[in-house]
């Protein structure tokens, strides 16, 4: 089946590095304690998806679906979705060792193939929000949720992208793209990744049915570590939201 070229190339570019990002990245990727962000913020400090027991949750993006284990194991009817025939490879083997039942489905997050209202919760950290067209998955995430439902969304902020020095890919404190073009962009890495200004956000939620509950910035703690090196330095996260949470509700009516 065709699909567009950054859907291509972003399955591609997780496929080449699947392995190598789980071996990486292992110590960080919690299955007891689910995290938010680069700085592995506790769940339990945030209070962002509330209490999942008994509900249908889809994991937008699931990775190795370390967070689909640990919602799992909170009570959650976990669902992970995830483009990458490499990473489900590694969520597979970690459900399996883990003896926890998620089900795991490969697909883009633009076009999900499951029916209308089938959940009560959709979230990622980074995942599907990162790497797939907002204009696509956010109407897509509110078809597949119930009246009531929440998404919620953690990923890098537009400060982050304004302020990455492109011929060092470092982040600096001076403005220096162009915050009115933000959409889509193309990664050294042969990635795409994807954002918005934030009042286009908020009109993209209206225009989806989402009402916005919060908007978290993500601040990481005085002395934290992370096995994301070179996201952003850690004097500027602190300075500078450099990822945030969006927490959006799917209107009842």
């Amino acid at each position: 089946m065709s699909m567009p070229d950054h859907v291509a190339k972003n399955r591609e570019y997780w496929n080449r590095i699947a392995s190598e990002y789980q071996k990486e990245h292992e110590t960080q990727l919690g299955i007891v304690e689910p995290t938010w962000g680069v700085w592995a913020i506790p769940e339990r400090e945030l209070g962002l998806l509330g209490d999942v027991a008994g509900k249908d949750v889809l994991e937008f993006g699931c990775g190795g679906a370390q967070w689909s284990v640990a919602l799992a194991r909170r009570g959650a009817r976990m669902t992970g979705l995830d483009l990458s025939d490499e990473q489900l490879r590694h969520a597979r083997e970690l459900t399996t060792r883990e003896g926890v039942s998620v089900t795991l489905l490969q697909g883009s997050a633009e076009a999900v193939p499951l029916p209308d209202a089938s959940f009560d919760l959709v979230f990622c950290d980074h995942g599907a929000m990162t790497f797939a067209d907002p204009y696509k998955t956010v109407p897509e995430a509110a078809r597949l949720l119930r009246p009531g439902g929440l998404f919620v969304f953690n990923m890098a902020t537009p400060w982050l992208y304004v302020a990455i020095d492109k011929a060092t890919d470092r982040v600096v404190p001076q403005l220096l793209n162009d915050y009115f073009s933000l959409h889509r962009v193309e990664e050294d890495d042969g990635s795409t990744s994807f954002n918005l200004p934030y009042g286009e956000w908020i009109r993209l939620f209206r225009r989806s049915g989402l009402v916005v509950e919060d908007l978290v910035e993500l601040r990481p703690p005085e002395g934290a570590t992370t096995t994301y090196e070179g996201y952003a330095p850690l004097e500027w996260a602190r300075k500078y939201p450099a990822e945030h949470v969006w927490k959006v509700r799917r209107e009842a009516r």
